[in-house]
């Protein structure tokens, strides 16, 4: 393994202490666990925080829920009324109401009282579960959304690493026109593969407002041609792919009305460069 530290990062860790893998993950997590005593301490550290937190946002019962249980559990128990006295019928005519051994009534009625506190203990735990069941579900769930942000990262990376090794691809600094001098924007153009990538994050021009969008433009053959467009924001970042164009002969960029325009606005030019 390369990089013990990304592997830790990828969040794969946390997953893995969720169930939340795949076969062949796991047992790729439980190999890198027993080579590298780096990745098994983190897999401890992360079990026992995990166990920390459910514990310590356990949900206990109200207050209200358990006096109630419990004064219904007493109420009945000081009941005798309900547990002395069978009406029990001979065959004359005239019915005789009779005692009932004071041991069998004493073992109802203690029995009875020992399913309801049963009860009682089982409700409680019930709403303990519940409560550790929710705050897991969303601890899971945060955790996936958060793996869903390193896989992108990741690909997003691959992508401009995969950009950067590709001998075909030349790269054009395009400069700020009279209207924006200080903007820059750089153009990766594979004249093989007729792939046009720009740089979003080394750009830089003024973020747009939500009427206006970037327009990038190629010239072939002396007239303009629409590569699509984009938007400049605080949080831009990465490398975005535009459309293909086949021997142009210079970049431009463009600010126009948000959706596009069929041709440049050339008042409104913010960065070009021949090739």
């Amino acid at each position: 393994m390369e990089d013990i530290s990304a592997y830790i990062e990828s969040g794969i860790l946390e997953l893995y202490v969720l169930g939340d893998v795949t076969p062949d993950e796991r047992q790729q997590v439980e190999a890198a666990a027993i080579k590298y005593p780096k990745i098994k301490a983190e897999l401890d550290a992360i079990e026992k925080a995990m166990e920390s937190y459910a514990l310590e946002q356990a949900i206990e019962p109200s207050e209200h829920q358990r006096n109630r249980v419990l004064n219904s559990l007493l109420t009945n128990l000081a009941d005798d009324k309900i547990f002395t006295k069978a009406r029990i019928y001979t065959d004359d005519e005239d019915a005789k109401v009779v005692q009932l051994p004071a041991r069998s009534v004493n073992f109802y009625k203690y029995g009875f009282a020992a399913s309801l506190f049963l009860l009682v203990i089982s409700i409680v735990a019930i709403i303990g579960l519940y409560g550790r069941l929710k705050q897991s579900t969303e601890l899971i769930t945060s955790l996936q959304s958060q793996n869903q942000r390193f896989s992108s990262q990741v690909n997003l990376m691959d992508g401009q690493i995969s950009v950067l090794r590709d001998h075909s691809f030349r790269f054009i600094k395009l400069k700020g026109t009279p209207k924006a001098p200080a903007s820059a924007l750089t153009v990766a153009w594979s004249p093989q593969k007729k792939k046009v990538m720009i740089d979003m994050e080394g750009m830089k021009m003024p973020a747009n407002d939500k009427k206006h969008q970037y327009q990038l433009w190629a010239i072939v053959a002396g007239k303009p041609v629409d590569l699509g467009l984009f938007d400049v924001k605080a949080d831009t970042s990465g490398m975005k792919e535009m459309k293909a164009v086949e021997q142009p002969q210079a970049f431009a960029v463009t600010l126009e009305p948000r959706g596009g325009s069929v041709n440049p606005t050339m008042d409104a030019m913010m960065v070009i460069s021949n090739i």
